[in-house]
């Protein structure tokens, strides 16, 4: 990965959601509002500062770059479109943001 690039890995399970009251919302709904997608980072670029291997990241899925790498589906994109960082490392005071 090059510069603030960072690789995650597409989560097959965020297409189908459930309601509360269980009903079944296939990936194909329309949404009113955008709807973000945390995913796990898989390779991180020399200069990303907030994120790292390992981490799981909220970003738009509107806004991604997908590619095929050894036959799976990976998506690329900028540190800047992370919106949030879920990390064990992160302190309890920590935002984990990219600001």
């Amino acid at each position: 990965m090059l510069h603030d690039r960072i690789l995650v890995e597409v989560d097959a399970d965020a297409g189908e959601r459930r309601s509360s009251g269980g009903i079944v919302i296939p990936a194909t709904a329309a949404m009113g509002a955008r709807r973000l997608s945390w995913s796990r980072v898989i390779a991180v670029g020399p200069h990303a500062r907030s994120v790292e291997k390992g981490d799981r990241v909220l970003f738009d899925p509107a806004d991604k770059a997908e590619v095929e790498v050894s036959g799976e589906l990976y998506v690329v994109m900028r540190e800047r479109d992370v919106h949030a960082v879920a990390a064990h490392r992160l302190g309890d005071d920590a935002t984990g943001l990219y600001l």
